[in-house]
């Protein structure tokens, strides 16, 4: 089981090199699972794009749609928002992360995320994550 974060999923369906990577590293089947957070997450990051005027909103309109489309299950946020505060406070780090990394320990996944700073508390506290070294 996969838990998919935003940028690895944008990344996904953008075909950049990390997302193609992570693409690669799914089996067949697998089910990928996400925070309902997500796909507010995920509506931002291509506001983002329109905004710096590197997406119209056709285009932006299908990424959202395709992106979505990667997760098999959406969890609810509410069970995981106590617990998410916690580890973000005790790792300095922000919730909205920590809803992924949650999600990932409580399932015992993999956590695909380019998010390198997370990649690394993931490493450091027993969650699996999928490592992609910049000089991939």
């Amino acid at each position: 089981m996969i838990v998919l974060d935003c940028n690895a999923a944008i990344g996904m369906v953008m075909e950049t090199s990390y997302g193609r990577a992570l693409g690669m590293l799914m089996l067949d089947g697998e089910e990928a699972i996400a925070p309902n957070f997500f796909k507010i997450e995920v509506t931002n990051t291509l506001w983002k794009y329109i905004r710096a005027g590197s997406l119209d909103m056709e285009n932006a309109e299908k990424m959202f749609r395709a992106t979505v489309a990667l997760v098999g299950s959406f969890q609810d946020d509410e069970d995981l928002l106590v617990e998410a505060l916690a580890e973000g406070a005790r790792l300095d780090h922000p919730v909205y992360d920590m809803l992924y990394f949650v999600l990932a320990r409580r399932h015992a996944a993999t956590l695909f995320t380019l998010d390198q700073k997370l990649q690394k508390l993931c490493d450091e506290n027993g969650v699996n994550c999928v490592y992609l070294d910049k000089e991939f």
